[in-house]
């Protein structure tokens, strides 16, 4: 019991600036929102649109450099250090191309919304929202990888300083660049773009001055020599990242495609969906913070003392878990008409969204264990297995059983939300089971106690 209490400790120490960090995050989207709003409704809509285009392309691009963790995590536990800064910049090497697709594919911004039918003001708007926003990619992807090493060497309160450096930044640059404050013009919500790309820079900037001046990474060179790249390591990079990546992107747009379903039942049902998948994604942060902690611990500890010291970590993450689940399920039930009533005042929304918030109590369990259980597998840098059953559980079975039931009356009739969020929950339940069974597998069949494969075959 005192090695799990230990070791409970050291992932709450590694998940917490996580969490903060997360959630800063968040309040950035939050901030362009309003102040974009604030300017005028097609502004705000813009924005939402383009974010909605973006955000896919920079959390594929974020999930292919989420393989840089867990490599150097077992590197740092496998007192490897002198190929840490190998790993990294081979890393670079691996998003690079990906980097540049994304700004070139800004070129291609125009004519791409010239297929969608759309207000013309509203895309003239979102064109140049989403043009801005890709211009920052370069600085996405340093940001990223630089955050990446350091949370690999379990240093992670930079990740929450250097985000809320990017909240502080992101504040005044939306309302120099929206309004057209200090001589420039006003730009309304295409100057979210730009000041979403400014933060980037900024963060990316200031991540690289700390790997630099830091006396906690004063035993590292990562940057010179700058060595040449290998294919063969970013093969490996691929093989880990990717699958990340495709993982990320599919959950993102399953959230965007049930909302475009709802859409046809009118303002309420979406109003009310919208509110209680925001109040759902703030909960979830607080699993997904010890699930990004236990891929850190995890991989730390297979490259330290292999597989018998791993399976500690393993328990106390999984335990942190369920705990959290049982306060987020009891806090959703009890509160759940207070926290719907923050959000709007009309009663049809709030009456909805707290039935829906009750179901999202269901799945908070399922919810913890899947997410906790797919930063464990990141660990081991079992990725590919982990896409394979995440699809299967939110594309082949939450998402047509939400559709069953929420569009056809084939078991009962129309339900809609409701529907897709029963749907929310086998998808989220079977994921729990299935990446349950495939986190028993692989430590069942790793062969060696300190090399474990990226794949478990």
């Amino acid at each position: 019991m005192s090695q799990v209490l230990t070791e409970i400790k050291k992932l709450s120490n590694i998940a917490w600036p996580l969490l903060a960090a997360q959630v800063m995050q968040t309040l950035m989207g939050v901030s362009d929102t309003i102040m974009a709003g604030r300017y005028s409704a097609v502004d705000m809509a813009a924005v939402a649109v383009g974010f909605s285009i973006t955000m896919p392309v920079l959390f594929f691009l974020q999930g292919i450099l989420l393989a840089l963790a867990p490599i150097v995590s077992r590197l740092h536990g496998a007192k490897k250090s002198g190929d840490i800064p190998y790993a990294f910049q081979q890393c670079v090497y691996t998003a690079l191309p990906l980097g540049l697709f994304a700004l070139g594919l800004s070129a291609a911004v125009p004519w791409l919304f010239s297929l969608i039918d759309m207000e013309p003001t509203l895309r003239d708007i979102t064109v140049r929202y989403t043009q801005f926003i890709l211009y920052g990619t370069p600085a996405f992807i340093a940001y990223q990888a630089l955050r990446n090493l350091c949370e690999g060497l379990s240093i992670t309160m930079p990740s929450m300083l250097i985000m809320l450096l990017g909240l502080l930044v992101n504040i005044p640059a939306n309302y120099i660049l929206i309004y057209g404050k200090l001589g420039l013009p006003a730009l309304g919500g295409a100057g979210c773009g730009i000041a979403t790309s400014l933060v980037f820079l900024a963060m990316a900037c200031a991540f690289a001055v700390y790997v630099v001046r830091a006396p906690a990474l004063n035993a590292f060179s990562f940057f010179r020599p700058w060595s040449r790249p290998s294919w063969s390591t970013m093969r490996e990079t691929y093989a880990v990242g990717v699958p990340i990546a495709f993982t990320i992107f599919f959950e993102v747009t399953l959230f965007g495609v049930v909302a475009l379903l709802l859409s046809p039942f009118g303002a309420t049902v979406v109003a009310a969906h919208q509110v209680a998948l925001n109040f759902s994604s703030l909960m979830f942060m607080l699993p997904l913070s010890i699930g990004m902690a236990a891929t850190i611990r995890v991989g730390y500890l297979l490259g330290e003392v292999g597989l018998p010291g791993s399976r500690v970590a393993i328990r106390s993450a999984l335990l942190i878990g369920i705990v959290i689940a049982v306060a987020s399920a009891v806090l959703t039930i009890l509160l759940r008409y207070p926290i719907a009533s923050l959000y709007t005042e009309n009663n049809e929304v709030i009456e909805l969204a707290a039935t829906l918030m009750l179901m999202a109590a269901l799945f908070q369990f399922s919810d913890a264990i899947q997410v906790i259980s797919a930063g464990l597998l990141r660990g081991f840098k079992d990725t590919k297995a982990m896409f394979y059953l995440t699809f299967i559980s939110y594309w082949l079975v939450g998402l047509p059983t939400g559709c069953i039931l929420a569009l056809t009356d084939w078991v009962v009739s129309p339900m809609q939300a409701k529907g897709f969020w029963i749907g929310f929950i086998v998808g989220l339940s079977t994921a729990a089971v299935l990446l349950g069974l495939r986190l028993l597998y692989v430590q069942r069949h790793t062969h060696s106690e300190k090399e474990v494969g990226h794949e478990v075959a």
